[in-house]
């Protein structure tokens, strides 16, 4: 089957098309024939082995490989079909539309991937093709997950700090839906595409500080790595919440602190990938509570520029890799 595939860690050039044998079906898998998946952020610290937040990068080095990298297809979220499926298997049939995440397992950038079929995969949305479904797990999951820890409230203000990106795109949506006055703070070439999501309020990260100007909110959803701790709580109202999606140590231990001494609360659990979270974004999505976000697809040749692009922040939403079979290609 066709793949992009890597055989040490490196630069976006370290990316190639190749055959690689087609995964077999285990009995309790479904076997998906992928047709899109999300080129992410974290593809690309995996590909380079350089990681925004390091406090885990020892025990991942370890798991993933040393010298080169042990799995050798990245890719951690799809959109496809099913094509197979194991024979302790129920729930799922031949060409059903799916979508979904791997976690560790990577393997989303190659044309078929199995997966157990207990994991985080499910029926995708009605209302949406492949490439904008492909674009849904990872961003939408991570929103769900902070702002139901949130328990946004009809009128809250809610900042949504790195809102350009894949989980940044899906929190302005969820929580303008919710009811809350949005806030967003990225790139200001992102300031429209973040509009048409819902935000009510931009603020181009590179001219203000959000922090500085003695606005406060209900709530902070923080993407950036490095945000500054304490300027971030003292921008929250007393039980206001502080939601961080890429936690340093320092700001784990912190949180701790903050959480026990003071009216403010913090949230650094991570994310869990599960059948029922796709499920519940497939009907807000179905409801037209959460849109498309796709920014480009691009075709698996180039997946390189793909990654340059996510590693610039050259994208407004989501990068998607079109995921082509070596037979049908010909």
């Amino acid at each position: 089957m066709k793949a992009i595939t890597y055989s040490e860690y490196g630069p976006p050039e370290v990316l190639r098309v190749e055959d690689v044998p087609k995964p077999a079906c285990g009995d309790d898998e479904v076997l998906v024939r992928v047709r899109a998946a999300e080129a992410t952020k974290a593809d690309c610290e995996l590909r380079r082995f350089r990681f925004a937040v390091n406090w885990f990068w020892l025990p991942l080095r370890l798991a993933l490989g040393v010298r080169r990298p042990r799995q050798r297809v990245l890719g951690g979220y799809f959109a496809g079909e099913v094509a197979a499926v194991g024979k302790a298997v129920t729930g799922f049939s031949i060409g059903e539309r799916v979508y979904g995440g791997t976690g560790l397992r990577l393997g989303t950038y190659a044309a078929y991937v199995a997966l157990p079929a207990r994991g985080p995969v499910a029926p995708m949305p009605a209302t949406m093709d492949f490439t904008e479904a492909a674009a849904v797990p990872l961003g939408g999951l991570n929103a769900l997950h902070f702002l139901g820890r949130a328990t946004i409230q009809p009128g809250d203000d809610v900042l949504v700090n790195g809102a350009g990106g894949s989980i940044g795109a899906h929190a302005v949506q969820l929580a303008k839906s919710s009811g809350a006055r949005v806030t967003a703070v990225d790139h200001g070439r992102k300031e429209g595409f973040l509009r048409r999501l819902g935000a009510d309020a931009f603020v181009d990260y590179r001219q203000t500080d959000f922090t500085a100007g003695g606005q406060t909110y209900d709530i902070i959803l923080s993407m950036v790595a490095g945000a500054p701790y304490g300027r971030c709580i003292r921008a929250l109202r007393p039980g206001g919440r502080y939601l961080i999606a890429n936690p340093r140590l320092s700001d784990m231990l912190r949180a701790l602190i903050t959480n026990r001494f003071t009216r403010r609360r913090v949230v650094v659990a991570f994310a869990p990938e599960t059948r029922a979270g796709l499920d519940a974004l497939r009907e807000l999505i179905e409801q037209g509570k959460i849109g498309p976000i796709v920014d480009r697809v691009e075709p698996m040749e180039q997946a390189s520029e793909a990654h340059r692009r996510v590693e610039r922040e050259e994208r407004m939403g989501a990068i998607v890799l079109a995921i082509e079979d070596r037979l049908e290609a010909r």
